[in-house]
C-alpha cells in the first residue's frame, strides 16, 4: 500500500454533508483555544461521531473502516508493535497478510505514525481505520500488565531472597512507592481495574503464590509467583488496612481506598490463616454511589416502577433477598440513592460499608465491642430517621427491631438469605418473629440473582442441547422450537469465556391483602400458593427464559438460576 496523503479532516467531513460550514469555524476557534484534536473537538461537541468521523476517513481513502466491537483480535499478533508505540499512534495490529501486516489506526493521515510503525514492524503495512476510543479500550485489554506482574514478583522474591525481610522498615516507611511489593500491587489493581475484576485473591500454596481476579462471578488465575512474595505482599496490604502486622494466626478486617485509572476505588480486605500463610481476599468497590439508580441495574422497567412505588411509602419492610454476590447490597443502594434528600434523615447500620454515600449516616458495626446490628439498629431509632437500612437481618432480635420500627413509621431496608420471595414470610416466622409482625410490616420481598451476559463481539446462535431443550419446553411449550438462542464463542474481549458482564434476575412478591390474609393461615402451603398467584408467573426462572429468548444471556446460565431458586 502506498504512504497515505495528508488530507483536512473538516473538508473531508463537509465534503460527505457530516458537518457545516459554520460548525466547522466554531471547532476551530474551539481548538485553537484548548489545543485539543480537531476530531476530538467535533465528537465532545456533538457535532458528528467517532464512527462517522472513522468511516469518512476511511471513504475519503479508500480503505477499509474495522469497528473492533465486532473483531476477534489476536493479542500475538497486537504485542508485535510495543505498547508504547499502541498507544501512541493509537495503533493494532490485526492481520497478518504475509507480505504484509494490516494495521487499524484511528488517524490514517498521519504520516509520521505510518512510517514509525512500518520501522517498528520491519515489514509492508497495510492501514484499516478504527475508532479511538475502542482503540484504547483493546489495548487496554491485550496489553495486560500480566508480564509486568510477574516481573514485579521476581523482584520483589529478588528483594526478599534468602535473607530476612526487614520488617520494621517497611513498617516505618509506608511510602515508599518504588519498593518492588509497592510497584506489585500497583500493577495487580491497574490489571484488576482493566478487566473489571469484583475481587482479588491473593493465596498462598504450596511453593507458590496464586493471585487470583475474579470476573463476572467465577474466578481467573492471574499470575502465579514464588512463595517468598507471599509474607511482604501481606504485610504491605496490612499496612495499607492499618491492621495489626505482627498478628498472623487470626484473621483480621480492614479497608482502604487506592486511586486506580483516575478512579478511587474502595477495597475491603479480608485476611485468613491456611496452612502456608496468610490468604488475603479484597473487595474493589468502585466510588460512585451518587449515580446509583434502579432503572440502571438490570431490572425490567415495569418491575422498576412498582418497586420505586413500594420504597416511596412512609413506613413497611422491604426486604432484598438471594445468596451472597447476587447483587442486593447494589439493589438497596440503588433505592437509598433515590431516596436519598435533605427532607430525609437516612440511618444505615452495616457489616461492612460497601458504598458511602453523601448525605447518609453510616454506621459500621463492630462485634468485637458489642456493637451489633441489634444494638446500632435500637440506638439508630432514638436518632429519629425517616428510613432505615439494615445490611442483613442474622438473627430474630434484629428482624423483631426492625419490623416494630416498620410497625412505628419507618420505612426499613434490609436482606435476607432466602431462595425465593414466596419463601421469606415463612422464614421470618421460622426465625421466631411472630406472625401478626410479617403480616403487618412486611410491604414486599425483592428475590434476585445474577446472570452473565452472552458477549456481544462474538455472539452465535446455537442450538439447545437435549436437556436445555426439556426445560425450556417446560417453560414455553410448543412454541421453543420457533425461538432462536444465543452464546459467545469466545474472543478477545470477553478472554475467550464467551460472556461479559452480568445483569439482575428478579421477582418481586408485594403483601397485597390476599397474600396478608394466607400469612395468617396456619398452613405454610396455603401460603405459598397465595404467594405465586400474586406473583401471576413473573418469577426468576421466567425473567432469566426471557433473557434467554431475549439472546441476552445463555440456556445454561437461565437454567442456573433456576436451579438454585429450585434448592
Amino acid at each position: 500500500m502506498a504512504r497515505p496523503e495528508k488530507i483536512r479532516l473538516g473538508e473531508v467531513l463537509i465534503q460527505q454533508k457530516l458537518l457545516s460550514e459554520e460548525q466547522l469555524e466554531q471547532a476551530l476557534a474551539d481548538q485553537k483555544r484548548t489545543g485539543r484534536k480537531l476530531g476530538r473537538v467535533f465528537v465532545e461537541s456533538g457535532f458528528v461521531t467517532e464512527d462517522q468521523i472513522s468511516s469518512a476517513l476511511a471513504r475519503q481513502l479508500n480503505i477499509p473502516y474495522i469497528n473492533l466491537k465486532f473483531y476477534n483480535i489476536h493479542p500475538d499478533l497486537v504485542r508485535l508493535l510495543p505498547e508504547t508505540a499502541a498507544r501512541r499512534f493509537r495503533a493494532l495490529v490485526l492481520e497478518d497478510r504475509r507480505e504484509s501486516l494490516l494495521v487499524g489506526v484511528s488517524d490514517p493521515t498521519d504520516l509520521f505514525a505510518y512510517d514509525e510503525i512500518a520501522r517498528l514492524l520491519k515489514r509492508g503495512v497495510e492501514l484499516a481505520v478504527v475508532n479511538e476510543t475502542e482503540v484504547l479500550a483493546a489495548i487496554d485489554r491485550i496489553y495486560r500488565r500480566t508480564d509486568q506482574i510477574t516481573d514485579f514478583a521476581r523482584e520483589v522474591e529478588q528483594d526478599v531472597g534468602d535473607a530476612s525481610v526487614d520488617f520494621g522498615a517497611l513498617a516505618a516507611n509506608p511510602g515508599l512507592e518504588e519498593a518492588p511489593v509497592v510497584k506489585l500491587l500497583q500493577s495487580v489493581f491497574d490489571d484488576a481495574a482493566q478487566v473489571r475484576a469484583s475481587d482479588i485473591h491473593i493465596e498462598p500454596q504450596d511453593g507458590r503464590l496464586q493471585i487470583r481476579f475474579r470476573i463476572d462471578g467465577v474466578l481467573h488465575l492471574q499470575t502465579e509467583a514464588d512463595i517468598k512474595v507471599a509474607m511482604p505482599l501481606a504485610l504491605r496490604l496490612k499496612l495499607m488496612a492499618d491492621l495489626d502486622i505482627s498478628e498472623k494466626r487470626l484473621p483480621q478486617d480492614g479497608r482502604f481506598a487506592v486511586k486506580v485509572r483516575n478512579q478511587r476505588i474502595d477495597v475491603r480486605l479480608s485476611t485468613m490463616p491456611t496452612q502456608y500463610g496468610e490468604s488475603v481476599v479484597m473487595r474493589l468497590l468502585g466510588q460512585s454511589g451518587n449515580q446509583l439508580r434502579l432503572d440502571a441495574i438490570g431490572m425490567p422497567p415495569e418491575l422498576v416502577a412498582r418497586f420505586r412505588q413500594i420504597v416511596q411509602r412512609p413506613n413497611g419492610l422491604v426486604l432484598v433477598t438471594g445468596p451472597t454476590g447476587s447483587g442486593k447490597t447494589t439493589t438497596l443502594y440503588s433505592a437509598l440513592s433515590e431516596l436519598n434528600s435533605v427532607e430525609k434523615k437516612l440511618i444505615t447500620v452495616e457489616d461492612p460499608i460497601e458504598y458511602r454515600l453523601p448525605g447518609i449516616n453510616q454506621v459500621q458495626v463492630n462485634d468485637k465491642i458489642d456493637l451489633d446490628f441489634a444494638r446500632v439498629l435500637r440506638s439508630a431509632l432514638r436518632q429519629d430517621p425517616d428510613i432505615v437500612l439494615v445490611g442483613e437481618m442474622r438473627d430474630q432480635e434484629t428482624a423483631q427491631i426492625g419490623l416494630r420500627a416498620a410497625m412505628t413509621g419507618h420505612l426499613v431496608l434490609s436482606t435476607l438469605h432466602t431462595n425465593d420471595a414466596a419463601s421469606t414470610p415463612l422464614r421470618l416466622m421460622d426465625m421466631g418473629v411472630p406472625r401478626y409482625m410479617v403480616s403487618g410490616s412486611l410491604q414486599a420481598v425483592l428475590a434476585q440473582r445474577l446472570v452473565r451476559l452472552v458477549c456481544e463481539s462474538c455472539t452465535t446462535p446455537y442450538g439447545p442441547t437435549p436437556t436445555e431443550h426439556t426445560w425450556l419446553k417446560a417453560e414455553l411449550g410448543e412454541t421453543v422450537d420457533a425461538q432462536r438462542f444465543f452464546r459467545g464463542r469466545g474472543c478477545s474481549h470477553c478472554n475467550g469465556t464467551g460472556y461479559r458482564g452480568r445483569t439482575g434476575v428478579y421477582e418481586l412478591l408485594e403483601m397485597t391483602r390476599r397474600v396478608i390474609d394466607a400469612a395468617n393461615h396456619p398452613d405454610p402451603a396455603h401460603f405459598l400458593k397465595a404467594a405465586y398467584a400474586e406473583m401471576g408467573g413473573n418469577t426468576l426462572r421466567r425473567h432469566g427464559v426471557a433473557l434467554a429468548v431475549q439472546g441476552r444471556t445463555t440456556v445454561s446460565e437461565a437454567m442456573r438460576v433456576s436451579n438454585q431458586h429450585d434448592e
